[in-house]
């Protein structure tokens, strides 16, 4: 309408410190959780490496067959 917008500058900065403590909240959960999934890919790992050991020594050893002609 031609009319120029006023700013209030003394709610800036409120505003500015609740965005950023918005988004440094998020910050803080997703570091959170991103510690617990190394967490369980850590102990996932560990099971599959124990469950792959099992399998190694479940297998029988190769035989080796000596032909003579």
């Amino acid at each position: 309408q031609g009319k120029p917008y006023s700013v209030r500058y003394e709610a800036v900065n409120a505003m500015l410190l609740n965005e950023f403590l918005k988004e440094h909240s998020k910050v803080e959960q997703q570091e959170a959780t991103i510690a617990q999934l190394k967490k369980q890919v850590d102990a996932l790992t560990k099971g599959l490496q124990k469950v792959s050991d099992q399998l190694d020594l479940s297998k029988p050893a190769p035989q080796t067959v000596m032909v003579n002609h």
